[in-house]
């Protein structure tokens, strides 16, 4: 094959074929050159019967190619019709090895030897070609990275990787017909399911809750062993698990053809290996003539793809003026600003002004704009206050912004410049804001809302790695100040490396030589000494918390044992480049001495019980391992009922109830309970709350005491009844508000005194009423009820009370001594 053409189009997948339908209807010369045997590969290789939606909904479709919501397969043959009819000079077995050549005069040549000649070129290749593989040691012929047909695989064990839609779709068609009798496990790196969406996401936990499919999340794998069925070595926050697998699936992502496009000359946006190339508005790269459209370009959805291809032969054609598709909702997203500027200004304007968004293509940023709030503020002006609820993430763009860091004093401040983003602590733990934030002059400022951050940090790792960077820099200055500056501890991150630990993983051995320090980002750490040949408790470390200073600064081995309570990350931080730090700033080393101090006389207090095991000490330490293996490490508030003095009266039950519009938060009678100390189910308020991690309308945010509660918007779809892994958390009817005695007695409303919501909604149901609305039910800590918590008040021997869980281990340590 020889060929002469205007332009020519590599890959026919939506954003290709829409290119060159659009390019024959306008008469252009043109071929569409398709390595496989079929249209649309990508699309192709879906698994048999997968829905494809055609999102966002509010976006206009340009193509002259049809597209709506629906199956695969009526989808491809729509194409393959839409080809004919608009006739598209297609190629296939037209795999495109080499691009040579400048604009005006390109040659194609293919693996075949075949050659096309071209005044423009128009890549579509995407970047499922390039899939991202499983490394680990073992026998990785068992491992595939697509699906094709869900239905061929029959009575087999089965683990998909990857928890983004492909990884959930895949496991969902895999369980889909029971007969086939798949036993199906999904491991996600991640501890939700940022870039899923969220009927995806609920599907999954459906079905793990029926016990149709195993899922691990914060799941990384190892290994794959050898047998007569082959084990997949799994790291999990509980441990090391060994799954006995036929078949894994491994959908964890792809990276653009970056060899072939070097090839070519093409530049990108960075070395990083995920990232995109550098285009223009019109989607030309740095080799004029040559144009990068899809998924490649770094903006996946198929109608977005559509529209490029139908853009990019407008571009071509001189039609440089046309704006993109989704032009309006950016117009409306900019329409604050100053300067009467375009949407194209602004979107450039704030990528390279805002560090985290560097990395990202002008696509990506269009994609990201679309979901945010771009505000204009007048200096003074607030931004949010102390205490207010809020989990986004704010970037600034221009000006700067105030933090103020004393309640007391809003002159103690520190200052957050152009480029940089605050608000993090609602992003990661949702709680609320910690500290007044103002403009400090006149600022433009971009609000992210928390899943598109997440996803912002999941899908493009250099911002993710932006926002992972100067969040721990704050912690340490936090940690170590105060006075501390970005620059005293740039030394310091430098060298810093982050550390993931499963519950009960050992971070530092008695006895072992060691001069680094660690500071606890998320989770909590537990510090023992052994003594007579028994683990000790000694302390408990929440996050934020730093360990090893020790060492660092008299250079003596480990003092005592510390492992994770639950699963956790930390910061390991340089021991050389810390003492430097603490030689430039002996304040610093003043704090840490009388910290070492606390600790020091605490070993010594330990060492003095040597005679007296079997009474405080040993029970001291079986409180903290009690604590660790059901969980409290998490928690910020647990409630704990001392069965000495519980009468069983269920006041505490009862008030809840009555405080709560009949619903009742609280079951006495259920968890766990070590001696005298009974922890009853009800929600623990966690430091990084797993309800948090799928809730699509927002519901559930932190109250200005930490308290963990779900406001009225919930629309009940369960995910974080799903995802709390204590059962604390329930879906139950909204009754209405009750009625007067004399409506009750004469009418029949409900419900009546002292009915549960449940009797009542099954009586209504019974009675022809329309189903009634469920919603989340979980211990809110009774907030903006004067008091505090109803079931603590209530209580009438003072056998219930909240604590945290160094509380706990006191309680227990007092009870203990005093018995």
């Amino acid at each position: 094959m020889s060929e002469n053409v205007r332009v020519a189009i590599v890959g026919s997948g939506p954003a290709g074929l829409s290119a060159a339908a659009h390019a024959a209807k306008l008469g252009l010369s043109h071929v569409l050159l398709e390595k496989t045997d079929h249209l649309s590969d990508t699309i192709y290789k879906y698994q048999k019967g997968k829905h494809i939606m055609a999102t966002p909904t509010q976006l206009l479709l340009r193509s002259d190619v049809h597209f709506a919501e629906g199956k695969r397969e009526p989808t491809l043959a729509q194409w393959d019709e839409d080809a004919r009819v608009n006739g598209v000079n297609v190629k296939y077995n037209a795999d495109v090895v080499k691009i040579e050549g400048a604009k005006g005069d390109f040659r194609l040549t293919t693996a075949a030897g075949d050659t096309v000649n071209a005044e423009v070129v128009v890549l579509g290749i995407g970047v499922q070609g390039n899939p991202n593989t499983l490394n680990v040691p073992g026998d990785l012929s068992i491992v595939q990275y697509q699906l094709d047909d869900p239905g061929e695989y029959i009575d087999e064990h089965i683990v998909v990787i990857g928890g983004g839609d492909a990884g959930i779709e895949n496991a969902m068609g895999l369980i889909a017909d029971p007969a086939q009798k798949n036993t199906v496990t999904l491991l996600q790196f991640a501890p939700d399911f940022p870039t899923a969406k969220g009927p995806n996401v609920s599907m999954l936990m459906a079905a793990r809750d029926a016990g149709r499919c195993g899922v691990y999340t914060s799941a990384k794998t190892t290994a794959i062993e050898p047998g007569e069925r082959r084990l997949l070595v799994v790291d999990t926050p509980n441990g090391e698990v060994k799954i006995p697998v036929d078949r894994v699936i491994a959908r964890i992502g792809a990276a653009p053809p970056r060899k072939f496009l070097d090839s070519i000359g093409i530049q990108f946006a960075s070395a990083d290996r995920f990232a995109f190339p550098t285009l223009s508005p019109q989607f030309e790269t740095s080799v004029p003539g040559i144009y990068v459209i899809g998924a490649l370009a770094g903006y996946p959805l198929i109608k977005h793809c559509m529209n490029q291809g139908h853009d990019v032969i407008e571009f071509i054609q001189g039609n440089i003026g046309l704006k993109p598709a989704d032009e309006p909702l950016l117009v409306e997203r900019f329409k604050g600003l100053k300067g009467g500027k375009d949407v194209d200004y602004w979107l450039d304007y704030i990528r390279q002004n805002v560090e985290v968004f560097r990395e990202l293509s002008p696509l990506q940023m269009r994609e990201f704009m679309i979901e945010a709030d771009v505000h204009s503020v007048p200096a003074g002006k607030v931004i949010f206050n102390r205490a207010d609820a809020g989990s986004s993430l704010w970037f600034v763009a221009n000006g700067s912004v105030a933090v103020e860091i004393d309640a007391n004093d809003r002159a103690k401040q520190i200052t957050i410049p152009s480029g940089q983003f605050f608000g993090e602590i609602g992003l990661i733990s949702g709680r609320r804001r910690s500290a007044t934030v103002r403009a400090a002059q006149d600022s433009i400022l971009v609000e992210l809302p928390r899943n598109m951050a997440r996803k912002l940090m999941a899908q493009v790792p250099a911002a993710g790695e932006v926002i992972n960077r100067t969040m721990t820099e704050r912690e340490l200055m936090q940690v170590f100040g105060p006075g501390l500056t970005r620059e005293d501890v740039a030394e310091v991150m430098a060298k810093a490396e982050y550390k993931s630990l499963r519950a009960n993983e050992v971070l530092i051995e008695e006895g072992d030589a060691g001069l680094d320090l660690f500071v606890v980002r998320f989770g909590s750490l537990i510090v023992e000494k052994a003594i007579a040949g028994k683990p000790i408790f000694l302390s408990y470390l929440p996050a934020g918390s730093f360990v090893g200073e020790m060492s660092v600064i008299t250079g003596a081995r480990r003092s005592a044992t510390v492992r994770a309570a639950i699963k956790s990350d930390v910061v390991k931080i340089d021991g050389a480049a810390f003492r430097a730090l603490l030689e430039r700033k002996p304040d610093v080393l003043t704090r840490l001495q009388a910290q070492m101090a606390q600790r020091s006389a605490l070993n010594t207090h330990i060492e003095a019980q040597r005679e007296s095991f079997g009474s405080v000490v040993e029970y001291h330490s079986e409180t903290a391992r009690f604590m660790v293996a059901n969980g409290l490490g998490e928690a910020t508030d647990v409630l704990l009922i001392d069965e000495t003095l519980c009468v069983g009266c269920d006041n505490c039950e009862r008030a809840c109830a009555d405080a709560h519009d009949g619903l009742s938060r609280l079951d006495r009678e259920a968890g766990k309970t070590f001696a005298h100390l009974h922890v009853p189910t009800s929600c623990r308020h966690c430091e990084h709350p797993h309800c948090m991690s799928d809730c699509p309308p927002n519901a559930i945010q932190r109250g200005a005491d930490g308290e963990v509660r779900i406001d009225d918007i919930c629309i009940g779809c369960g995910n974080c009844e799903r995802f709390c892994p204590y059962g604390v958390i329930r879906l139950d009817y909204t009754p209405p508000k009750k009625p007067s005695l004399l409506s009750w007695l004469l009418f029949g409303f409900g419900p009546g005194p002292g009915e549960p919501s449940h009797a009542w909604a099954h009586s209504h149901r019974k009675k022809g009423g329309p189903e009634p609305h469920k919603h989340a039910v979980k211990c809110d800590m009774c907030a903006g009820i004067d008091g505090g918590p109803s079931c603590v008040r209530a209580c009438p021997t003072g056998a219930a009370i909240r604590v945290s869980p160094e509380q706990y281990l006191k309680v227990a340590l007092r009870h203990r001594e005093t018995a």
